[in-house]
């Protein structure tokens, strides 16, 4: 390995050439800063701008005394959805139920007069969102708030990230997490931080810790946490706001993903000293995950930011789509389908909590989502035994026909033992025969 240049510009593409041609691999340190320097004849200065150029590139990671590495190629991580090919029952895919979906066909057939064309330099949101919207968060949002489309809210938190922070910057999350959000920081360059939750949300004194670690930005879910289907309570965000009144310039990201099949109320969380601000609302779970559309309402800085990179000639949500996302929002018979998939869910959580408890296998009640979340690590086989392994409880399961994902999966900073049933598709007698496999697994 031979890096050559005078300059920071000429080092750092010296080593991105070395890099690409499969010199340095990932894992690969490079020599310390001030060994470079005198092997170059340049100044240390010099060598570290280079390295820093290369961490922002996501090329390598610097990680003060113990060196810089060189990073191995970004990778999407764990996903949700389901495996295709298995013999097994899924519970495990995160998905809803398609039956309770409405048919975009069927939608379509009746709004021909409503699409297009549609052309550059057109407003980004048809005004039949824009009322909804208004409708949606007004309750919900302080005076003088703004509203933007994204690609979904997953695309949401990429944005928001990228409109406020810089990588390397901490973001506090829940500690279990959603994947697309562990996975949406991650590739953005962001570190996150776990924030402990319980039945009632993100809990304030490990809010306030991760804060006081120099947490930049928060990021929580008021209803139906992913993976654990829990809620904030109207006293707990009064809590969580006091704590995040004390850090007026964080930004706080309120991810209310399951808002189009709530069963519980809002409960406002974002303090009105805070100045940076997003509350998150996607049509995906009511509607399909493939209608990839949220709406975000923030304040007008955080709008206007996010509206630079979502212009009429550059990356708007499809009108098309907004379109058809209009007319399932305004149409009586899909509302009816919401509504009867959203007393669904919550039958199959109650059903499948009930079954779990009636065979002595202690889950905290969901107060919203498609999943229920199974604690583990106060199960042992025997007094002579250690706690069971959530692997092993999954593998157990596997093998009586059934997929489950491991807990492990949402973990930020934490080791959970748990899994995560999502319960969308569960039919009859399956909640109870499930219950049952899973105590024979814990014996």
């Amino acid at each position: 390995m031979k890096i050559i240049g005078k300059t920071a510009l000429e080092i750092s593409d010296c080593v991105r050439a070395l890099v690409q041609n499969g010199t340095l691999r990932p894992g690969d340190s490079l020599p310390p800063v001030r060994e470079l320097a005198d092997t170059l004849s340049v100044n240390r200065n010099t060598v570290a701008a280079a390295y820093q150029r290369l961490a922002k590139a996501g090329v390598a990671l610097t990680q003060g005394r113990l060196g810089t590495t060189i990073c191995a190629p970004p990778q999407a991580g764990e996903q949700e959805g389901l495996s295709i090919g298995t013999a097994l029952i899924d519970l495990a895919d995160g998905n809803p139920n398609p039956q309770w979906l409405p048919d975009p066909v069927q939608v379509m057939a009746g709004m021909r007069d409503a699409i297009g064309p549609f052309l550059y330099g057109d407003d980004t949101i048809l005004p039949a969102l824009r009322e909804h919207g208004q409708t949606w968060f007004t309750p919900d949002c302080p005076a003088g708030w703004a509203l933007e489309l994204t690609h979904g809210a997953v695309d949401a938190m990429e944005r928001l990230a990228a409109a406020h922070l810089v990588p390397g910057d901490k973001v506090a999350v829940e500690d279990p997490c959603f994947l697309g959000t562990i996975n949406a920081l991650r590739l953005a360059g962001m570190q996150t931080v776990g924030v402990g939750i319980d039945e009632a949300g993100m809990r304030p004194e490990t809010l306030a810790a991760a804060l006081d670690k120099g947490a930049r930005a928060v990021l929580l879910t008021p209803r139906a946490h992913n993976p654990t289907g829990c809620g904030l309570t109207k006293r707990r965000a009064r809590e969580l706001q006091q704590v995040l009144a004390a850090y007026p310039d964080v930004l706080v990201i309120v991810d209310d993903h399951f808002a189009l099949l709530a069963e519980t109320p809002y409960h406002h969380v974002v303090p009105a000293s805070t100045t940076r601000w997003a509350l998150v609302r996607s049509v995906s779970k009511g509607l399909g995950p493939d209608m990839r559309l949220a709406f975000v309402a923030s304040d007008p800085e955080t709008a206007a930011r996010l509206g630079t990179r979502l212009a009429p000639g550059m990356s708007w949500v499809s009108h098309i789509l907004q379109a058809i996302v209009a007319a399932c929002l305004a149409s009586p018979k899909v509302r009816q389908l919401v509504d009867h998939a959203r007393d669904q869910y919550a039958a199959r959580r109650q059903e499948l909590h009930a079954a779990l408890l009636a065979q002595g296998i202690d889950v905290p009640a969901p107060t919203g989502g498609f999943n229920v979340w199974v604690p583990l690590d106060r199960y042992a086989r025997n007094k002579d035994t250690k706690n069971v392994d959530a692997k092993d409880v999954a593998y157990a399961l596997a093998k009586k026909g059934w997929l489950v994902r491991i807990g492990s999966a949402f973990d930020v900073d934490g080791g959970s033992q748990a899994i995560r049933v999502t319960v969308s598709k569960l039919q009859d007698g399956q909640a109870a025969r499930f219950a049952r496999n899973l105590k024979s697994c814990l014996v």
